[in-house]
């Protein structure tokens, strides 16, 4: 039997399981509750248990996989495979993941942050079409990215290469949770496009519903943001132009850095498609040269919540091929 390729998706809510094969197929997928409680000491326990059952249950044994690959919020040190500062699954102090799932499976384990590894899937299985140099940015609850250039996940000297989210886009603009201004997360995130829009509400006077929901204290989400622009909404047209400014600004700032051969856009915010690609496109090619306007690409993420499984598996395809 040709040997499988397991994908674990750790996250603050959901633990996200899958099988594949060496060439990305998904055979099987489930998941499990993130179980954060006690400092989040049952969650390795939870993944052990979790893929013990399934491999009990598909008649498997671990001499049958290449190898288990996870992304994980948090601080990662991939060669010793620990996590710390992960304080969305109460991981404060570090966590030695790599020994604990090895030990218990027997099958090698690798592990890197949650947005490296979403990268590694879209640029596997997704838009980056499996091309060597490929950047993911992805507009969550804050804005991550992951950078693979020339066929290799970048890193940098701690660990911080591809925080696409801390570029400033706005020198002196809002404070960021980094403690600097300015960045692309204050802006562009979910949280972000709100914050722009009741920021720009206080000047704006014409007629608008977006404006009047805010001045009427209602829960106003990015997606509703989205939504009243889509509606021709003049005051919601306003503010997503101006978070499409500043997403085009640094998309255009990494692809005179890169040259990628596309910059794939993901996260919870890219749902708004291509009213919100066509946008960071016209941006981009304001603030690109022409070399790079016309080689490197602006997408939208294709795998969804699949993108974290499938680069995880990837992960660990790419890991243990360099042993």
């Amino acid at each position: 039997m040709e040997k499988k390729l397991i994908g674990i998706d750790l996250g603050g809510t959901t633990i996200k399981f899958a099988i594949l094969t060496v060439d990305g197929e998904i055979q099987q997928k489930w998941s499990i509750e993130t179980n954060i409680q006690e400092e989040g000491s049952h969650i390795v326990p939870d993944i052990i248990e979790s893929i013990n059952h399934r491999l009990s249950l598909y008649g498997m044994k671990h001499e049958d996989f290449v190898g288990i690959g996870m992304g994980t919020p948090g601080s990662v040190d991939i060669e010793k495979g620990t996590v710390v500062g992960a304080y969305n699954l109460n991981w404060t102090k570090k966590q030695m993941v790599k020994t604990q799932i090895e030990e218990a499976t027997g099958i090698p384990f690798v592990l890197d942050n949650d947005a490296n590894v979403a990268a590694l899937g879209e640029r596997w299985k997704g838009a980056g079409e499996n091309n060597p140099d490929v950047v993911f940015i992805t507009l969550g609850t804050g804005v991550g990215g992951g950078i693979i250039a020339e066929g290799n996940l970048l890193h940098g000297v701690n660990g911080c290469a591809g925080e696409i989210g801390h570029v400033t886009v706005d020198p002196g603009g809002f404070e960021c949770t980094c403690g600097k201004r300015g960045c692309l997360e204050t802006v562009s995130s979910a949280t972000g496009v709100v914050r722009v829009a009741r920021h720009m509400s206080e000047e704006y006077a014409g007629d608008s519903k977006l404006k009047q929901a805010i001045d009427d204290g209602q829960d106003v989400s990015s997606k509703d943001v989205f939504d009243y622009a889509q509606a021709d909404d003049p005051f919601g047209l306003m503010v997503v132009d101006r978070v499409c400014y500043f997403l085009g600004l640094a998309v255009g700032n990494v692809g005179n850095t890169l040259n990628p051969s596309s910059v794939v856009i993901g996260g919870g915010v890219s749902a708004a498609g291509e009213f919100l690609r066509s946008r960071v496109q016209a941006y981009f090619e304001e603030f690109t040269f022409p070399e790079v306007r016309n080689s490197t690409q602006v997408k939208l993420a294709q795998l969804g919540n699949e993108a974290g499984v499938i680069g995880a598996a990837s992960l660990a395809l790419q890991f243990m091929e360099k042993q």
